[in-house]
């Protein structure tokens, strides 16, 4: 379901009190009306950050996945709905080292077993979409533990997209309308290729193949589309992620590295993100409905 943030009931959150004073006073100036649904992370620049300070990379992610629990918290603390980090992608385990990706899914491990309490004592649901079936068994395990310890909570729900490429999901998304469509004719009793030409084939194709059925099935078909787009390390670019559910998300970029990304960050991009309009294709509510100013005449039109 991609309920929209204007049919959401907003308060101010009553953990206000467990913030930092520089978090406060960002927060403070917060319209909670106005705070958005669901934010989306990309998490970039852990290699660089230990570039930079003469360190080995893995040290790089390991203060990263200190800045995930920061975030993850303050997040909890406003009650932001929904938050997704891209954690790993479907390139990362292609194309990194072995010995890299070794590292990462241990670290995952690690993060889970270590911070399952937390998430707990937040009140913050795990959640996953990628394709998980194919990283390792062990670490598949892991996941599923830390989804199940945290199923009753009624926080923010924690989404990392891992093994995740957007491509990918929408492939995905697809395969599983087809095999939808495959199922149903079983059902029937009939081949696909029948009951396509029964309903007649462009009817019966339109009928099940749609941007809401598209959406549905898509690894995120029952969360909300991201309202906020958030992306460490200054690259302009989005690399593979929620391409679909980004198509109306505000994009907030930062100069600061991921393992430097704190909840005072966070807060400040919402509070960027809260001084924007957002279109969805339109003029915006600001935008004068007098367009006479702006669009030609009949007069101008005419052929001359």
């Amino acid at each position: 379901m991609r309920e929209s943030s204007s049919s959401r009931v907003y308060q101010r959150s009553n953990r206000v009190h467990e913030l930092t004073c520089e978090e406060r006073a960002v927060y403070d100036m917060l319209e909670p009306s106005r705070i958005p649904q669901h934010v989306a992370i990309i998490m970039d620049g852990n290699g660089r950050w230990a570039g930079k300070r003469a360190l080995k990379r893995f040290l790089g992610h390991q203060q990263g996945a200190e800045s995930v629990q920061h975030v993850v918290e303050t997040a909890s603390r406003i009650d932001l709905p929904w938050l997704t980090l891209y954690a790993f992608s479907l390139e990362n385990n292609l194309r990194r080292p072995k010995s890299e990706v070794s590292f990462l899914m241990k670290l995952l491990k690690s993060y889970l077993v270590s911070n399952v309490k937390r998430m707990n004592d937040n009140n913050v649901r795990m959640a996953y979409i990628g394709r998980t079936c194919e990283l390792p068994a062990d670490v598949q395990d892991t996941m599923q533990w830390a989804a199940e310890q945290t199923a009753k909570n009624t926080g923010t729900t924690l989404t990392l997209a891992l093994n995740y490429g957007a491509r990918s999901e929408i492939v995905d998304s697809a395969r599983s309308i087809v095999h939808a469509m495959i199922a149903e004719a079983a059902k029937r009793g009939v081949s696909l290729e029948d009951m396509l030409a029964a309903e007649g084939v462009d009817d019966a194709i339109k009928a099940r193949i749609d941007e809401p059925q598209l959406s549905a099935n898509l690894y995120t078909g029952h969360m909300p589309d991201p309202d906020l787009l958030i992306r460490t390390s200054g690259e302009q670019r989005i690399s593979n992620f929620l391409l679909w559910q980004i198509a109306y998300a505000e994009i907030f970029v930062t100069e600061r590295l991921w393992p430097d990304f704190r909840g005072l960050h966070l807060l400040e991009a919402i509070a960027d993100y809260q001084q924007r309009e957002r279109r969805f294709g339109g003029l915006g509510e600001s935008s004068d409905e007098d367009l006479s100013d702006v669009l030609p005449t009949e007069a101008e039109l005419a052929p001359r």
